[in-house]
């Protein structure tokens, strides 16, 4: 690096560096004002080494630095030599037993769902592995980054507290120790000093204000005139700004800007221009002028170059000191007292308090700099953690108010530590008693919020952005009180009592305020102009909603905070109802002789509000009384006396008839803000809060008065009392033509209020209003969410509400009440209900929503029609209530619930007069059924002495009053029993029924008199088998009917089909495929099926039919028809590439580019693509169907003495001569006429060649150009080059094409062990067929020459010649593509050919030459390694062939092959290594020449070795080759065993591919998801020097890991910025990716630059779940099937295919710009 400096700066070095560390620290122990001495030390030094150009070198900084300042203090400190000082100190330390870990951002950290105190508590990696945790159910997050681990701590965990690290240290520690006494006098005084001074000074310099002077102790002499211009970042301007700002005013490339961003978003600040104070101003100006338009402008500050060095020493002091404690406990403890020692200037003048008032004006790096030297000193020595929570505490106010107004995230604010400090319980309680923390807390939260309405209510009307974005900050105040009340106290001090209540006063206060907030009035007329401000109320609600429930808490632990929490309560109550009937007229109402007093309210036209925290918390805090017995135990101490039932009913009451009344429709013109409100007042979040305590409000409210008064006051609210105070209302109000709208309005007015009265009575699942624990509350909520469906873990955790330890007490009871079932591949693993639980289920519980009741009454009646059960779903028994709520149930037998049970069931009765609706009769029903569940329990549980006060079975059996004599409710429901037009609700009322009489039974068995049964139930007992007889009958009918439709349907079906059959073959195989597939071609005679070769089994000529889809014509596939096509779509895959780094070069020097055809989705127009026209599948061109191309050219006749190998290679050789001299003729221009004329006498032509013949094209027009349209397609998308038809590489890329296809078919089919000729999937037959039929004819439309030139050069890789030079070596060459290149290829040779050689014979020789080549890579790559069972078989003629022929290449290698191992291994390594090629060739020409298979080859099993053999006519002994054409082979196996590269193989000096090609795997993943956490965690991105990636991303085909979705990653792939994902896929698998977002647990599928998708992870929780984005954190483990199905989908090319649907079903996924991932 000293090279690349001016010479002046190296000059400047030697000097520096000749000063010694030793002599300095020497200096200062004489000096006298050590202070004055330091400074100008610093003074001197630090301008010199820090900050001397634009571009920083921290390597040469800190080794100067590390020279020149801290090692003299190291010296100092040490009294010797730091390298010996250090050592000795930590000897004498006891290590510590916190671990005290900080955390990296995205490290993994746990928590332990059992065992932490609060979820705030976690381990790192390391520690929860050695601790006892790991078996526990435990959490897994990935941190933000910023806290450290409990590891130690224990007030965290409840136990196992210590992890086997820290263990080893707790047992020493008997009492706090004073860690001083390690350290001897001196260097106590020494560090004391040295600490006071360096601490002071980073303090002082860091917030040091001035831009360009110094503190006075520190100017310089001489000043240069050297500025920075320094940009700080904001949260406010995005990345994009910055970046085109900084283009402007410094005028650097897009590069530097982006760098310059990235490190202004990491460190908080950059100087981006260093000059004189002028150039840098400008470029000030021009970044302030850029940015100040719609926001404040980015900060930007000129800076004398040597603030800046001195600051940026600042930051390197405090990591130093941070450093420098990890060596002893003494040096920590000297440190804290140095930091919080109080200054000269008294209050807050300590450094600790001097950098934590500063924290919002320093920079993002400086703040993680002293955040980090915090927690390493004051949070791990327990005695100043205490004494620094006091000081935190004291300036609390201050450091919130700060943090509000700052921009940056809370992470990089001091107030970020409050989670450090009060989650710890000792620290909490000593706050709350010492400094009165609650109310601080609540206190300030109050104060930012200023906005009140009249009342003093919170208004948050019109919220401008800038006030939006202070609530939000805000709201983090509530989290600390969250943080201080989380752990509740277990012994209580009258101090500590009387704190918490005053912060409870203060708490009141705050509710107080919400009391009634953004109250509302119904619109008549016209629908609402603006959507009020709901969100902000409701966030506050939300966000104090387990503050509330935890204040509950902490009340109910001690009997006297109750007691005046309560008193307390009640009293704001009655402030806020102050004047409860000011301006409201009194009205009296009454019926049945009943009366009482009322205020006249309407709450659709009065202002209502949905916020009543107050009463909500006096509710939560009288079922606290009633739980605790309190209200039993101390009645004279609780104002029980004073409270007035109506007043407390009033406004739950009036939130309620709202709900109602939105929900019947009156409320329709006020918008989506209100139903928005409704919405989360019944949701989980918050019902807890709001509509339960509701609830119990209107419990408490019924328990303390007469019970008719109440449900008059609740007519009256829901504007009903009308309908049933005056007789016949109903029919008036029926009979005059009312508006239709109102009449069903009040309908549903009555259905809500019944279901109100059956929720106040059935809802005693509360500890406190019933007699019932906690755990039956959460088992009932279970059941009823299952009774809906069957749900997932992850869904019934949703639906159940959370405490403040995110914790809903699930686990403990599920076991109980439902079964697991386990997932299978896709989907997830699901509870069920027990069958036993079914009887438990209430329709109207109060938890479900309008939806979920009917959805889950559906399920139930299914299931009971399943079990052969009656469908009546009547009401569960109930706990019994608790004392202070028990006369809940006289509303049942009220005389006003009688009357409207008995007005609605006479509107039933006489059905047409009224306007009624059925579910208010099934309402009335479940009342009568609860009633009489209540009445049963009650004789049950009766004792001899008392009296049954609960008679409702008398009072239903009464008729009417006098004026009118109604009949009975009994008699009633005996007349509904039969109605027609009540057939749902029969079974129901058949229970009541008997339920009444088994009632009866038992009220007359108690006293006494047995009474012979009524008539009227044996009628109604056998009337009852007869209904249920004759619905039985008239099921059957029906179902046999059904049954006979049924199956004529199918009948017109088959014909159907039978008659259509090419249309269906065609419209279910997706493409416009042949029908008449070979296989059920009339079969040749018994013969054996040879596939090439002049014996190749002749087929007679199929005739073929398709119809088009596009103009449904039929035509058959002829030469000289049009052309038919299929859609297809190519596309490049490295799945079977070995070396991802090189391409391998086939012979033809092509880049062997592997590609697929298939049917894709979602398209891209520039690029060709389209979409199938039936079934939507992307393709990017088209495949024309041919006949078998062989026949047509096979025309001659085939002479029968075809020639032999030997002389076959000889005659070709002689062809290709002869075209090569002819070839060169035409290139040299006729000068040397007389040479010419030599060279034609040389050349003799080989007997019947006529090299200027050429042959006729056979086919159409149209079917010429469909062959070269697709073979374009190939060459262009497999080279990505732009279309030319002309270009000689056309052909090799089709035939490549081809042959890749083939094998990658064969490598899937082998894998999952399926026979060769097997089914294959149509769409894959046809792809087969027809892409190696195209590549077999394309040489009828290529230029003639060109196809020979490539058959002579891929002809001499194998049959060397003299002109063809630069040949590649056999080990090189992919043999079945060099078979496919020549088959394909020899055509057109031979058509020159007139001396009657046929083309079998040419495919045979071809075959059997590759064959032979291919045996011989083989053997020269086969590994020897013996294995142990060496079978000494007596040799076949097998081994001693393959023994022979190895020996011969022993030879011809000049002995450099290894010793000859036995016969039966080589024999063994030649058959499974030849076997994928075998089934690749027969595939080939089983398509080529439409042979059809052997059945033996299309069934699993045994390895079909010599069938192959027949079927391809080789011999069973692929040896006999070698030996039946005995003196070529020698010559060709000399040749390729003389290459030079074979002998560098040989040599070891490279590598080559060995056979059998194992197939790829994608990257074994670990079994534990947190171990690739930790991997990532510990991964930072490659280009930002060691910064931490914030996506890091998996690749599971090589197993990179990648900085994805980043700036600093992006790379310019062809002229385009990518992301490191994107750009990766191009070089690992040539476009196409698959990948894991670690932190985000989703598997990504990437396919070209603008298509992608998300895909599910194959890692589960225990719940069968996959949890995309870790927002469960629920321990994820490898699930094996579901990631080889990822694999598989990888081997069968489907990738791309996936992507397509998932874009097609999700248009979301189209606006993702993948690109940058």
């Amino acid at each position: 690096m000293a090279s690349e400096l001016e010479p002046e700066v190296q000059a400047i070095d030697r000097s520096l560096l000749e000063c010694s560390a030793e002599e300095t620290a020497g200096k200062w122990l004489q000096a006298t004002d050590l202070t004055r001495e330091v400074y100008q030390h610093l003074a001197h030094y630090v301008p010199k080494i820090y900050c001397r150009g634009p571009n920083p070198f921290p390597q040469k900084e800190d080794m100067l630095a590390q020279h020149l300042l801290l090692g003299p203090m190291e010296w100092y400190l040490c009294g010797e030599d730091p390298a010996f000082g250090f050592p000795k100190l930590e000897q004498a330390n006891k290590p510590s037993h916190l671990c005290g870990r900080v955390f990296k951002v995205g490290e993994p950290t746990y928590s332990c769902r059992d065992c932490a105190v609060d979820p705030t508590c976690v381990l790192c990696m390391e520690c929860f592995l050695g601790s006892i945790h790991r078996d526990h159910r435990y959490r897994m997050t990935t941190s933000g980054g910023g806290g450290f681990c409990d590891c130690g701590d224990t007030e965290a965990w409840k136990e196992g507290p210590y992890c086997q690290k820290h263990e080893l240290n707790t047992s020493e520690i008997e009492e706090e120790e004073d860690p001083l006494v390690h350290l001897s006098e001196d260097v106590i005084a020494r560090t004391y000093n040295i600490f006071a001074i360096m601490f002071r000074y980073a303090v002082e310099i860091l917030t040091w204000e001035k831009e360009s002077e110094l503190p006075a102790d520190l100017e310089m002499v001489e000043k240069s005139d050297t500025y920075y211009c320094m940009l700080f970042n904001d949260e406010v301007h995005t990345y994009e700004q910055v970046i085109y700002t900084l283009q402007k005013a410094v005028n650097c490339t897009q590069k530097e800007a982006i760098g310059f961003a990235t490190t202004v978003d990491r460190d908080g600040r950059r100087s981006v221009r260093y000059g004189d104070f002028q150039h840098c101003e400008q470029a000030k100006s021009v970044i302030v002028r850029n940015t100040s338009r719609q926001t404040k402008p980015l900060k930007v500050q000129v800076m004398h170059s040597s603030i800046v060095a001195h600051q940026n020493f600042g930051l390197k002091l405090l990591s130093w000191l941070g450093s420098i404690i990890g060596y002893s406990d003494g040096l920590r403890r000297i440190l804290c007292q140095v930091g919080l020692q109080e200054g000269p200037d008294g209050e807050n003048s300590s450094l600790v308090d001097r950098l934590m008032l500063n924290d919002s004006k320093l920079w993002k790096g400086a703040r993680s700099v002293y955040h980090q030297l915090f927690m390493s000193s004051l949070l791990m020595d327990l005695k100043y953690k205490k004494l620094f929570a006091v000081r935190f505490a004291k300036n609390y106010e201050r450091l919130q108010s700060d943090y509000v107004t700052d921009d940056h995230d809370r992470e990089f604010s001091i107030a970020d530590l409050s989670v450090q400090i009060f989650t710890v319980p000792s620290l909490a309680r000593m706050l709350i008693t010492e400094e009165n923390l609650m109310t601080i807390i609540i206190k300030t939260f109050m104060d930012h919020l200023r906005h009140r309405d009249a009342q003093g209510r919170f208004q948050f009307e019109r919220y401008t952005a800038l006030q939006a974005f202070k609530f939000r900050r805000v709201q983090s105040l509530i989290l600390d009180l969250k943080y201080v009340l989380i752990s509740k106290p277990t012994e209580w001090s009258d101090d500590l009592r009387q704190k918490f209540l005053e912060g409870f006063d203060a708490f009141l206060e705050l509710l107080k305020c919400m009391q009634g907030m953004d109250p509302i009035t119904r619109q008549v007329g016209q629908h609402i102009e603006m959507e009020p401000e709901w969100e902000a109320a409701f966030t506050l609600q939300m966000k104090l909603t387990h503050v509330i429930s935890m204040m509950q808490d902490w009340c109910a632990l001690d009997e006297k905070v109750l007691i005046e929490a309560y008193k307390k309560c009640l009293a704001v109550l009655m402030q806020c109802h102050g004047g409860f009937t000011d301006g409201e007229q009194p009205i009296t109402l009454s019926i049945c002789g009943h009366s009482v007093e009322t205020i006249r309210y309407c709450v659709s036209q009065e202002k209502v509000s949905i916020h009543l925290p107050v009463s909500r918390l006096l509710a939560g805090l009288h079922v606290l009384l009633s739980k605790s017995e309190v209200a039993y135990k101390f009645p004279e101490l609780l104002p029980l006396s004073e409270l007035s039932p109506p007043m407390l009913i009033e406004h739950p009451l009036r939130c309620l008839v709202l709900c109602a009344q939105v929900h019947a429709g009156m409320w329709r013109r006020n918008g989506f803000s209100l139903v928005n409100q409704i919405y989360y007042y019944h949701n989980v979040k918050c019902r807890r809060e709001m509509f339960d305590k509701d609830i119990v409000m209107l419990q408490t409210g019924v328990s303390m008065m007469d019970p008719n008064h109440f449900l008059m006051i609740m007519l009256s609210r829901f504007e009903l009392y009308q309908i049933f105070s005056t007789p016949d209302y109903g029919k008036r109000f029926s009979s005059e033509i009312t508006h239709k709208d109102v009449v069903q309005q009040n309908n549903t007015l009555i259905e809500e209020m019944l279901y109100l009265i059956i929720m106040l009575v059935g809802e005693r699942f509360s500890p406190g209003v019933g007699q019932v624990n906690a755990t039956d509350e959460i088992k009932r909520e279970i059941i009823h969410q299952l009774s809906i469906k069957p749900m997932a873990h992850s869904e019934l955790v949703k639906s159940l509400p959370e405490d403040e330890n995110k914790e809903t007490g699930m686990e403990s009871v599920i076991e109980a009440v439902a079964h697991f079932k386990k997932p299978g591949l896709t989907g997830r693993g699901m509870y069920e209900l027990k069958p036993e639980c079914a009887k438990e289920f209430n329709l109207y519980f109060y938890h479900f929503s309008r939806a979920e009741q009917s959805k889950a009454e559906e399920a139930q009646r299914k299931l009971k029609r399943q079990n052969r059960e009656d469908t009546a779903l009547p009401p569960p028994v109930l706990p019994p209530f608790c004392p202070l709520f028990a006369s809940l149930v006289n509303i049942l037998q009220s005389d006003v619930m009688l009357c409207i049970m008995r007005t609605i069931l006479q509107w039933a009765v006489e059905h047409n007069g009224y306007a009624w609706s059925e579910s208010m009769l099934q309402r009335v029903l479940h009342l009568i059924g609860m009633a009489l569940q209540e009445e049963k329990q009650h004789l049950d549980s009766v004792t001899e002495e008392h009296v049954v006060t609960f008679t409702f079975t008398q009072k239903i059996s009464k008729p009417g009053e006098a004026p009118n004599n109604s009949p009975s409710i009994l008699a009633m429901l005996e007349t509904l029993q039969n109605a027609p037009y009540l057939d749902v609700h029969k079974d129901m009322i058949r229970w009541i029924l008997k339920t009444f009489n088994a009632i009866k039974k038992m009220r007359e068995s108690s006293s006494t008199s047995p009474v012979a049964e009524t008539e009227g139930t044996i009628m109604e007992e056998s009337s009852r088998d007869k209904d249920k007889a004759e619905r039985k009958r008239k099921a059957e009918i029906a179902r046999l009917r059904r049954e006979k439709i049924m199956a004529q349907m199918s009948e017109m079906q088959r014909h159907f089909i039978d008659e259509n059959k090419e249309l269906f073959q065609q419209t279910l195989e997706l493409d416009a495929s042949a029908s008449a597939v070979l296989d059920n071609s009339p079969m040749v005679s018994d013969t054996t099926l040879t596939a090439l070769g002049p014996a190749q089994t002749q087929v007679p000529e199929q005739r073929q039919f398709v119809t088009c889809i596009l103009c449904q014509e039929e035509q058959e596939v002829k030469v000289e028809s049009k052309a038919m096509v299929l859609a297809a779509f190519v596309q490049r895959s490295t799945v079977l590439s070995k070396n991802r780094s090189k391409f391998i070069q086939d012979p033809a020097k092509e880049q062997r580019r592997q590609q697929r055809l298939r049917l894709h989705t979602s398209y891209d127009v520039e690029n060709g693509e389209f979409l199938c026209p039936l079934c939507e599948c992307l393709s990017n061109t088209v495949i024309p169907l041919l006949l078998p191309p062989r026949n047509i050219f096979n025309s001659r006749l085939n002479i029968s003495d075809q020639p032999k190998l030997t002389q076959w290679i000889r005659t070709i050789s002689q062809q290709i001569k002869a075209l090569q001299v002819l070839r060169k003729e035409e290139s040299t221009p006729n000068t040397a006429s007389s040479k010419n004329s030599e060279n034609l006498d040389e050349l003799q032509l080989p007997e019947g060649f006529r090299p200027d013949f050429h042959p006729k094209n056979p086919y159409s027009e149209s079917i010429k150009e469909m062959l070269t349209t697709f073979g374009t397609a190939t060459y262009k998308v497999g080279l990505k080059v732009h279309p030319n038809e002309e270009d000689p590489r056309v052909p090799i890329m089709c035939w490549g094409s081809c042959a890749y296809t083939i094998q990658s078919i064969e490598r899937i089919l082998s894998d999952e062990d399926k026979p060769l000729f097997g089914p294959l999937p149509c769409r894959l037959d046809d792809c087969l067929r027809s892409l190696t039929r195209f590549a077999a004819a394309h040489w009828t439309v290529a230029s003639l020459s060109v196809v020979q030139r490539h058959f002579c050069k891929l002809f001499a890789s194998l049959v060397p010649d003299d002109s063809h030079g630069d040949l590649p070596c056999i080990l090189d060459i992919d043999m079945f593509h060099l078979l496919v290149g020549l088959v394909l290829a020899f055509p057109a040779l031979q058509c020159q050919d007139f001396s009657g050689i046929g083309l079998g014979t040419g495919d045979l020789h071809i075959f059997h030459l590759v064959t032979m080549a291919h045996i011989v890579q083989i053997l020269l790559t086969s590994c020897t390694e013996e294995n142990g069972m060496e079978q000494e078989n007596p040799a076949g003629e097998e081994e001693s062939a393959v023994l022979a022929l190895y020996k011969t290449l022993h030879q011809c290698t000049g002995s450099a092959l290894r010793e000859t191992p036995s016969g039966w291994h080589l024999w063994r390594n030649v058959r499974n290594g030849i076997m994928p090629f075998l089934k690749c060739s027969a595939l080939f020409f089983h398509y080529l020449n439409g042979v059809p298979s052997p059945p033996e080859i299309q069934v699993s099993g045994t390895s079909h070795f010599e069938h192959l053999c027949n079927y391809l006519s080789l011999p069973n002994n692929l040896i006999c080759l070698f030996q039946e054409n005995n003196e070529i082979t020698k010559l060709l196996i000399e040749s390729w065993c003389h290459h030079i590269e074979v002998k560098r193989y040989l040599e070891g000096e490279r590598d080559a591919i060995s056979y059998p090609r194992e197939s790829n795997k994608l990257i074994d993943l670990p079994e534990d998801y947190s171990s690739l956490i930790n991997q990532a965690s510990n991964f930072s991105c490659p280009k930002s020097g060691g910064d931490k990636s914030r996506a890091p991303t998996l690749c599971l085909v090589c197993g990179t890991l990648l900085c994805s979705q980043s700036y600093c990653c992006q790379t310019e792939l062809e002229g385009e910025d990518v992301g490191a994902c994107t750009a990766h896929t191009y070089s690992c698998g040539s476009g196409v990716g698959i990948f894991l977002r670690v932190r985000e647990c989703q598997v990504l599928f990437l396919a070209g630059k603008t298509k992608g998708c998300f895909y599910s992870p194959p890692y589960l929780d225990d719940y069968g779940e996959t949890d995309q984005g870790l927002r469960r954190g629920n321990p994820l483990h490898l699930c094996k099937e579901r990631f080889k199905k990822i694999q598989k989908l990888w081997h069968q090319h489907s990738i791309t295919e996936e992507i397509g649907h998932a874009q097609e079903a999700n248009q979301t996924l189209v606006g993702i710009d993948w690109q940058h991932l």
